[in-house]
């Protein structure tokens, strides 16, 4: 519902109500499912929506009504794109996310690709991936102490409050992205990696490049749509595929045709990845 992608969503989502929203959310918490996730685009090209898909719900708004909604599964962006906030921007305000969930922020950050979308916010498109590994380091110092300091190449602080902070000593952050580059950058310098657009092949073969330490998360997708009701079977391969290429956590998307159906399905996938 909170990313609407061309050949992925399904139809009733473009109609889907605050209300659906919360409804699925508390069924995926209480299935035990391990985290929620939205995305950050602040304006998409008119020219870009056929492959990327125009709504984008905001993801600080969005899951802070979802910590309301629900008890203990992880609020995930996937993903802010680092180059359009100040670090401790983001600090404050996913801090606050961090304290009002008790504690389930995963902060999912990205290098960012449309370069429309960063002139249109003034944003600094060109060496953003430099830019981008100095803002990782910069919040690794600023999420959970409110007197964050930090110098760096691009980023530079101290002799400020920040509160309230992360409750989270240590708060999760993982690297989106579709290169080895963000391979790397996660390994070095965050806790996790979470891949889009890639291949299984593409993934295992990034992986073999790459030493991943112990207790690094790798979240891989499905990409597609899986209907565990209809067919358990293509399912099953599915999950079994990507935890195969190393995957820790998996982001299902999932097919229904109405919010109690994508709950059906939801008890069905639950069923199927604890058969295995």
């Amino acid at each position: 519902m909170v990313m609407q992608l061309p050949g992925v969503s399904s139809a009733w989502e473009r109609d889907a109500t605050v209300d659906d929203l919360a409804h699925v959310a508390r069924a995926a918490d209480e299935l035990g499912f391990d985290h929620l996730t939205c995305a950050e685009h602040v304006a998409v090209p008119a020219d870009d929506s056929a492959n990327r898909g125009v709504t984008y719900w905001d993801p600080l708004s969005t899951l802070g009504f979802l910590a309301g909604q629900t008890e203990r599964i992880r609020l995930t962006t996937s993903v802010i794109v680092l180059g359009y906030h100040h670090p401790l921007e983001i600090a404050k305000r996913y801090g606050t996310l961090d304290r009002l969930s008790g504690g389930r922020l995963v902060l999912g950050v990205g290098v960012g690709s449309l370069a429309a979308e960063f002139d249109l916010l003034g944003a600094v498109f060109d060496g953003r991936g430099e830019r981008a590994d100095d803002a990782i380091l910069a919040l690794r110092a600023s999420l959970s102490t409110s007197r964050p300091s930090y110098a760096g190449s691009f980023y530079r602080f101290d002799g400020f409050v920040v509160d309230p902070c992360a409750v989270q000593p240590r708060v999760p952050i993982w690297v989106g992205g579709r290169t080895l580059r963000s391979l790397r950058r996660a390994v070095r310098l965050a806790d996790g990696w979470m891949p889009f657009g890639l291949t299984v092949a593409e993934i295992e073969d990034m992986r073999t490049r790459v030493d991943v330490p112990p207790g690094f998360e790798v979240v891989l997708a499905t990409a597609r749509a899986v209907d565990p009701l209809t067919d358990p079977g293509a399912t099953a391969r599915r999950l079994a595929d990507l935890r195969e290429a190393g995957a820790t956590a998996i982001t299902c998307t999932v097919s229904a045709r109405s919010p109690a159906h994508y709950c059906d399905q939801l008890v069905a996938l639950r069923d199927l990845a604890a058969d295995r």
